[in-house]
């Protein structure tokens, strides 16, 4: 049966759960905080029994179907208390859940929180999520041991997840270099040795993490090689990727392609920082160059998580 009238029709009286599905909807049914940063837990300015919840805001999608789902944001930082544990250890969940009395509970809207950090105590070491039928999202897992009464950021385990983290690609390509050859000695360099070769990519403010795909294509081997190369973005070495053309004793083309994977530091979030390639010779026999006719493809993909 369709619920009716459909929004927004003049003249229509729409029922609240009609606004909520448009929530789901708009926020394509997926829950979660809503951006990396947003309601990040953390222990007490001055550690004790407790944590603190900060700013920011969450999608939590209603557990019965055509509930719809529901906003909630945060103000500054709120205290949420956490029993102290006695001769054993504790491990407790922290989750921001929604009371709504037309499903679950019979809190009264008028008087008392619909929207609340709520603690599930002696949960599972490896709890994640708030038990079936229950309405809210898990922000964190506090592990405690025996007789203890301050909560320390080591024993707050991170469990937010963005409802629709973002995604953001950016892909460059450099066609054709001046000749150049991988210098000897058993060194990282920066190669090809061509400015060039090191393109400056902006990273999103809100990216903590990137897969990284640079391919070199049309690479001229002279003989047999052994070679390694690897990506630097932002100052940080990723892993290393071979050419070995083993007992080859002739002159041809040959592509590498190296993979990596990025996390962010804070401060190189919303900056432009340089993605170059360096080469090292692991054999001093033959050797790898460059030219008109080689080309460079770098493509990075940016995503969203939690910080």
């Amino acid at each position: 049966m369709l619920i009716q009238p459909p929004l927004m029709v003049t003249g229509g009286t729409h029922p609240a759960r009609a606004l909520r599905m448009m929530i789901r909807d708009l926020s394509r049914g997926s829950q979660g905080v809503t951006e990396g940063g947003d309601l990040r837990v953390r222990s007490t300015a001055t550690p004790g029994p407790g944590v603190r919840v900060g700013n920011g805001s969450a999608i939590v999608r209603g557990w019965t179907w055509g509930q719809g789902s529901y906003t909630q944001y945060n103000s500054g930082d709120q205290a949420v208390p956490i029993a102290p544990t006695g001769g054993t250890g504790r491990t407790d969940l922290l989750c921001l859940r929604v009371e709504d009395p037309e499903y679950e509970g019979s809190r009264k809207p008028a008087t008392e929180d619909i929207g609340y950090f709520h603690v599930l105590p002696g949960v599972s070491a490896t709890a994640s999520a708030p038990p079936p039928g229950m309405t809210a999202i898990a922000l964190a897992r506090i592990t405690q041991p025996p007789n203890c009464a301050t909560i320390t950021d080591a024993m707050i385990t991170d469990l937010r997840q963005v409802a629709n983290p973002r995604r953001e690609r950016r892909v460059r390509t450099i066609g054709g270099f001046g000749y150049s050859s991988i210098p000897e000695g058993a060194t990282w360099q920066d190669w090809p040795a061509s400015v060039g070769a090191q393109v400056g990519i902006d990273i999103p403010y809100w990216a903590t993490e990137a897969d990284v795909v640079t391919a070199l294509h049309g690479l001229r081997v002279s003989a047999s090689v052994n070679v390694a190369f690897r990506n630097v973005f932002g100052g940080g070495p990723g892993s290393d990727a071979y050419l070995d053309t083993d007992a080859m004793t002739f002159m041809s083309r040959a592509d590498i392609t190296i993979v990596d994977h990025y996390l962010f530091r804070p401060e190189q979030r919303g900056t432009t920082q340089t993605l170059a390639v360096q080469s090292i010779r692991l054999d001093p026999d033959g050797n790898v160059d460059v030219n008109g006719s080689t080309s460079m493809h770098v493509d990075v993909d940016f995503v969203e998580g939690t910080f």
